[in-house]
């Protein structure tokens, strides 16, 4: 993958007000953007996150229909969770990998980084390829509010699946489907 942009930052004159929610953080900020606007801003600041296509040595895909508070649905996706202090991406990849899916890789490609709501929150998810998975006997616990589901689809189960629109699918999902395909050849 080629790199990225470098950043154009705004500069930041003063944080107004704050919330600290759960691993989260929102901010209204006063700022002057490149442009020269200055207005404020509200931002939610995020330690940043990984996600993970898992695909069996079968081609089949590991899928989570899982239980999302903030839109009161189940949606399919990918095992993904947010980054501990200190802990890389590919770590937390597989103790989520792990606890989500109950399922441990021995192969990990990376498919790059997405912003999935850049309007109004800083969050970076890491993509991640897993392959040479193995069932494990006994999974991690999990976090105490995951409701979720481990379903196996077939590459073209999962695209009629996106291309329906008779499930929901979140959009972090989707953009790591599209870069896995490519990087499979399918």
């Amino acid at each position: 993958m080629a790199p990225l942009p470098p950043p154009e930052p705004s500069r930041h004159l003063e944080t107004t007000a704050s919330l600290d929610a759960r691993k989260l953080r929102f901010e209204l900020n006063r700022m002057v953007l490149p442009i020269g606007l200055e207005a404020s801003f509200g931002v939610i600041r995020h330690p940043g996150a990984s996600l993970a296509v898992p695909v069996l040595d079968d081609g089949r895909v590991v899928v989570l229909r899982q239980y999302r508070f903030a839109v009161a649905t189940r949606l399919l996706e990918f095992p993904a969770g947010t980054l501990d202090p200190g802990e890389s991406p590919l770590a937390t990849m597989e103790r989520e990998l792990q606890e989500e899916a109950g399922y441990r890789a021995d192969r990990w490609d990376p498919l790059g980084a997405m912003l999935p709501c850049p309007g109004y929150s800083d969050e970076v998810i890491h993509l991640f390829l897993a392959r040479d998975l193995t069932r494990l006997e006994a999974p991690p616990a999990g976090d105490d509010d995951e409701d979720m589901e481990v379903l196996l689809m077939e590459p073209a189960e999962l695209d009629a699946a996106i291309a329906s629109g008779d499930e929901y699918l979140d959009g972090k999902s989707v953009t790591a489907w599209f870069r896995a395909r490519q990087l499979l050849g399918l």
